[in-house]
């Protein structure tokens, strides 16, 4: 048993892995600031299993405020970095803001890492990484140099901070690169929440482009798996994908949310947006062989729970 601070532990992922570690028998402290970007009141229901556990406790704060870091910090064994400020496109508008919380507030959290000898360090990464790179499936040898966004350069930024830092005090650093997460509390600027919401209410959905764009959607409980693998054998400094790595075309996952929803979507046709990938892919070679990492979620069978949890089970 070891005691984990997860950081962002209200967020989507985060609460899945808060729920996740508690179940195995670990002890938990989530740092969340519970910002507006969506509705705090939404991130709070997400803890609402893990409040009722002895072995949970909230920090309520900032990554940026290093107080509040070194006092959330203290006594674990284990940094789970999932807080920041997220999405592409509000990264185009705010991008000071992204540089802000995404490489200071990773910043702060390396320095408290060190100054108290936590030894394993977990940073949730981005495939957005790999820009429109023309090479699939992409790879973690692949050059990453080619952001086309303010939120994929943080993400980058984040790495490269975590290499040094590793390189330099002996930490343990893991980076885990997301593919496009789905799932029950999914954020609800996400397209599949997003989608979801308009098509029940009989409302245009937006399509940037033809249809055409590829996403490796991947289900939370293959992301919480890899994540709890590459937690337990945290040695070194590495890089993984995490994806299903099978990539879908937007326009096909509109058809298979519809057979979920049992309703048809009415499309709005919108020109392809600046920051937005061509497409994604992972190749998970990496995970599977270092980290035992195996996802196993089909599309149809995740977007069904995913419609569940959405109509009730929320």
């Amino acid at each position: 048993m070891a005691k984990i601070l997860v950081t962002g532990g209200a967020g989507f992922i985060g609460s899945h892995l808060c729920e996740a570690l508690l179940d195995r028998g670990d002890d938990v402290v989530a740092l969340d600031s519970f910002d507006d970007f969506y509705d705090p009141a939404v991130k709070r229901a997400n803890l609402s299993t893990c409040l009722q556990n002895p072995r949970f406790s909230l920090v309520e704060g900032d990554i940026r405020d290093a107080g509040c870091v070194d006092r959330a910090v203290a006594g674990v064994d284990a940094i789970v970095h999932l807080a920041a400020r997220a999405g592409v496109r509000p990264s185009l508008e705010q991008p000071l803001v992204y540089q802000d919380v995404n490489v200071t507030g990773t910043l702060v959290l390396l320095e408290a890492a060190r100054q108290h000898a936590v030894k394993r360090f977990i940073f949730g990464s981005s495939s957005s990484v790999y820009g429109n790179n023309e090479k699939v499936p992409f790879s973690e040898t692949d050059i990453v140099d080619y952001p086309i966004s303010p939120y994929a350069a943080t993400k980058k930024a984040g790495e490269l901070f975590c290499h040094a830092h590793g390189h330099l005090y002996d930490l343990n650093i893991t980076c885990l690169r997301f593919f496009t997460v789905y799932g029950a509390r999914q954020r609800p600027d996400l397209a599949i929440h997003k989608f979801a919401r308009l098509i029940e209410a009989g409302q245009p959905i937006p399509v940037f482009g033809d249809g055409s764009m590829m996403r490796d959607y991947t289900y939370i409980d293959d992301i919480v798996a890899g994540t709890l693998a590459a937690l337990d054998r945290c040695g070194g400094y590495h890089i993984y994908n995490l994806g299903e790595s099978t990539p879908i075309a937007l326009g096909d996952l509109i058809a298979s949310l519809e057979n979920a929803l049992g309703k048809k979507a009415v499309i709005e046709r919108l020109p392809l947006q600046p920051g937005d990938v061509r497409q994604t892919y992972a190749d998970v070679t990496r995970a599977r062989e270092d980290l035992g990492y195996e996802p196993s979620m089909e599309l149809a069978t995740g977007l069904a729970r995913f419609v569940e949890w959405f109509r009730g089970g929320r």
